[in-house]
């Protein structure tokens, strides 16, 4: 039996890959370690709540008294580091919390994993901290760390620090770096839920700029069974880049969901774009392909229908979401634009 702590287990990838893991394997034991900030959901692992071989803690991860005794009751060999504050939009209104979760917390989980000895510390990053790629060209595991906002570069100091625990302590460190994630469970203030939620209640759908920015988008699920496959696997000291080459124009994902749920394009509004708005993200995987044997299953014309089915027929999921503070947040961000 394999002991993992997974951090942000209730968030939207962290939630998916508990699933994933626990559907597919009985040799696994999880600890879901999660703070349960506005985007985290325990309604997201309803099907394994009840399975002998996880367990959920509700908990901050930069709480080092709380870890330690984590890794001593459950006797954690391997960490998959996915909680972090993830949403550009709100580093810009206020970094503070994103250095607190993504850089602190990770210190603490990495000291951690020092001094218990882990079997393997994997640190789920992002394609973001790479920075904006021009017309040209793709992001592999060798270009330069750029990141261009609050969010990005708090992830970036995440991957050097725990790099460094590599190059230092000999820790068995690995990265991840995903493009663009959708899928079911993710929080609406992401593009596809966003769009997806304000067709269905008729609103208005905000779109940056020009519309024009790239993203290279991967179903959840291809990401999951890529961090599985690095767990496993992955050369400890290193990099992978995850992503499927499913490029697309915020815009045209726009269009796509407005002409699959039938409504029309008039409730497109363009608003103003955010400061530092990297133009392209597009994701080289062959490392990951070649040596690892990874491939994504799903293409993103069916896996964007499933998604929007998803979101149609779990409305009391998202329903209860977008109440409250999130509607405080969201008429922050864009009701004067």
């Amino acid at each position: 039996m394999k002991n993992i702590l997974v951090t942000g287990g209730a968030g939207f990838i962290g939630s998916n890959y508990i699933n994933y893991i626990l559907n597919k394997r009985d040799d696994i034991f999880i600890v879901n370690l999660d703070k349960l900030t506005y985007a985290g959901n325990l309604e997201n692992l309803k099907s394994i709540e009840n399975n002998r071989n996880y367990t959920f803690v509700k908990g901050d991860i930069v709480n080092g008294e709380l870890v330690d005794y984590l890794f001593r009751k459950y006797n954690i060999e391997y960490v998959v580091n996915f909680a972090a504050e993830s949403h550009v939009d709100r580093s810009i209104l206020g970094s503070e919390v994103f250095y607190q979760s993504n850089v602190i917390g990770t210190n603490v989980l990495l000291e951690a994993g020092k001094r218990f000895g882990v079997k393997k510390f994997l640190q789920v990053s992002t394609d973001e901290v790479y920075g904006s790629l021009g017309p040209e060209g793709l992001f592999t595991e060798e270009n330069q760390i750029v990141p261009n906002s609050p969010y990005s570069s708090s992830k970036a100091a995440a991957d050097l620090m725990a790099l460094s625990f590599y190059h230092t302590h000999g820790m068995p460190v690995v990265i991840t770096r995903c493009s663009n994630n959708y899928g079911p469970y993710q929080f609406p203030e992401k593009l596809i839920p966003l769009m997806i939620i304000n067709i269905l209640n008729d609103k208005k759908l905000p779109v940056y700029g020009d519309g024009l920015n790239v993203r290279d988008w991967i179903y959840v699920l291809d990401h999951n069974k890529a961090v599985d496959l690095v767990l496993e696997n992955g050369k400890i000291g290193n990099v992978y880049n995850i992503g499927a080459s499913q490029e697309m124009k915020n815009i045209e994902i726009v269009k796509l969901i407005l002409n699959m749920l039938g409504k029309d394009e008039s409730l497109i509004e363009y608003v103003k774009d955010r400061p530092g708005h990297d133009r392209r993200y597009a994701i080289d995987s062959f490392k990951i392909q070649n040596e690892l044997g990874w491939t994504p299953d799903y293409k993103f014309e069916q896996a964007i229908q499933d998604t929007v089915k998803w979101y149609v027929e779990n409305k009391n999921w998202w329903v209860r979401i977008i109440s409250g503070d999130y509607q405080k947040y969201y008429a922050n961000l864009y009701g004067n634009k």
